[in-house]
């Protein structure tokens, strides 16, 4: 199932929604002397359709649904519009998928020249852009409603669930509808999370990928002394277990509620409150352009479970990249086993190509090492050429197309050569 929008250059503008902060942007941006240009405060407000079709790129919107009911959004760029600007059936395919509380407006709102999306479209790809269930594009499920305070069973999922029911419905999608055997797979943080838990927990994936592009991917947490993860581990079964006693699975879904979440339980002694340190968007880094921020802000946070999060507390309070941990009885019924088995890295066979970056206080670099270390068909794992690159560069950055989706785009056509 799905639904098709191919919108012109033309036409688009007028015939978008707003992004997921847009009434946040207009609250905060627009007032008499800011520095912000109208560009860019345009780009904060449109969605991602919008978005594209603003700078004359064609956009398609697919809808897939999951073997668990959750309807799901794609965004396509199929050409480019400078160069290799005419349809081809014959194109190579490469799916991207964002991290945590994101969507897929991570690899545009850089632009024309910089993004990931619109440079892989010049170079001649079929650009597929996901969006994991629970976010801003993917808020639908067959029966569940996600605003329902009182169940909050749409919300009852981590990124096991995007890994192992997500990934499969939009490649399988993919696959079908561009009639092509393998697509390339680039995913950042918890993008490149997902892509570990399917090709693990599901193998015969493997052999869908022509390579794997692990952009910063989030596994393991040995390493990682940031103060944040170290309070908020601990804490994880409290945390979840009170947000949905609350009515609150649903975690970040716009910078309102960012405001909201800060001022009401961002309190000395609050539950929530090792979570507060860990809000901030841009962070410190060299490469963040700030008059860029209106269009960060404009399009994330995008939404997440709860549980997301607390998987990934699971995995730094017990060392361990696992499955989620229910509780004693339903990991028996579910794992057939009292504790959650380990994800089976040594599953994965694709080709695969990670990169990292020193000044990464997320996912450590010594953490992605590990990780590097334990898959068995690793052909690169690249060290970004700066100091102070940090994890939000890998798709915010200043310069990153220069920094690193250039070196991707030669281990993609490489592996081509190699795999196809």
């Amino acid at each position: 199932m799905f639904t098709l929008l191919l919108l012109s250059a033309l036409a688009g503008v007028a015939l978008s929604g707003r992004s997921p902060n847009a009434d946040f942007i207009e609250r905060v941006f627009e007032v008499p002397g800011a520095r912000y240009s109208t560009d860019i405060l345009i780009d904060a407000k449109l969605d991602v359709p919008g978005l594209v079709a603003r700078y004359g790129y064609p956009i398609e919107i697919h809808e897939v649904t999951t073997a668990d009911g959750y309807i799901l959004t794609m965004h396509r760029i199929p050409h480019g519009k400078e160069r290799n600007n005419e349809p081809d059936a014959n194109k190579p395919v490469v799916f991207i998928m964002h991290g945590l509380v994101s969507s897929s407006a991570d690899f545009l709102v850089l632009g024309p020249g910089n993004a990931l999306g619109y440079y892989l479209a010049e170079e001649g790809y079929d650009v597929w852009l996901g969006n994991a269930r629970g976010n801003f594009y993917s808020r639908r499920h067959l029966n569940l409603n996600p605003d329902n305070f009182l169940n909050q069973a749409f919300w009852r999922f981590s990124w096991d669930q995007i890994g192992n029911y997500d990934l499969p419905a939009f490649v399988d999608y993919i696959l079908a509808k561009t009639v092509q055997p393998k697509l390339h797979y680039i995913g950042h943080s918890q993008g490149g999370t997902a892509f570990l838990v399917l090709n693990s927990l599901r193998p015969e994936y493997n052999e869908k990928f022509i390579s794997f592009q692990g952009m910063a991917p989030a596994s393991f947490f040995t390493h990682n002394n940031k103060a944040v993860f170290r309070s908020l581990a601990p804490l994880e079964t409290v945390l979840e277990t009170t947000a949905f006693a609350m009515g609150m699975g649903e975690v970040f879904p716009n910078m309102d509620f960012v405001e909201w979440f800060v001022r009401n339980y961002c309190l000395e002694a609050s539950v929530f409150e090792p979570m507060c340190g860990g809000l901030s968007i841009t962070g410190s880094s060299d490469y963040v352009n700030e008059t860029m921020q209106p269009v960060f802000f404009g399009h994330a946070p995008a939404g997440s479970s709860i549980r997301q999060i607390s998987h990934f507390g699971q995995n730094i309070r017990f060392d361990t990249f696992r499955r989620f941990n229910h509780n004693r009885l339903t990991n028996i019924l579910q794992y057939g086993s009292a504790t959650p088995p380990d994800y089976n890295l040594s599953r994965i066979t694709v080709p695969a190509y990670i990169y990292y970056a020193t000044m990464d206080s997320l996912v450590y670099p010594k953490d992605v090492l590990k990780l590097c270390g334990k898959l068995p068909n690793l052909v690169l794992c690249h060290r970004i050429p700066s100091e102070t690159f940090g994890h939000l560069d890998f798709i915010w950055g200043n310069g990153v197309r220069t920094l690193l989706y250039k070196k991707i785009l030669d281990q993609m056509r490489e592996s081509e050569d190699k795999y196809l």
